[in-house]
């Protein structure tokens, strides 16, 4: 996988969430929520983002926790779409490239965080990890 995120200032310390043993994960890859407390890659545009994978996980390694960042500020890189400083960001993952953000629609509900530097399609560049999902239906 590429374009993964890279912690720059960590706030808060990773948390343990259930991942599956067969499960490949790299670190650095958005990770989206399902119950109970369990994370996977992100697929799709929009996903409910938990966090940021803190450490890689091999598949089939026999652990069945990843330690998941679910704040802090990190090096990400933009989509299509891009980013603008200030903005709301989401995940652009079925759209784009795996782990590229874009700035949020209007009434976006899986909010990933804040962009903190504006950039264009596949530039590197500063976000608030603060995922936020808001029920509009």
């Amino acid at each position: 996988m590429a374009l993964e995120a890279q912690i720059v200032y960590e706030t808060e310390l990773p948390v343990p969430f259930t991942c599956a043993d067969g499960a490949s994960i790299p670190k650095g890859s958005l990770l989206t929520l399902s119950d109970p407390m369990t994370v996977a890659i992100t697929t799709g545009d929009t996903d409910p983002i938990i966090g940021i994978a803190a450490e890689e996980k091999i598949a089939n390694d026999g652990r069945t926790k990843i330690p998941v960042y679910m704040r802090g500020i990190f090096k990400g890189f933009a989509g299509a779409a891009g980013v603008t400083a200030g903005l709301a960001i989401i995940s652009d993952t079925a759209t784009g490239a795996a782990n590229e953000l874009v700035v949020a629609d209007v009434n976006s509900e899986n909010i990933v965080g804040r962009a903190l530097e504006t950039a264009t399609d596949t530039e590197s560049f500063l976000f608030l990890l603060d995922p936020f999902n808001a029920n509009l239906a």
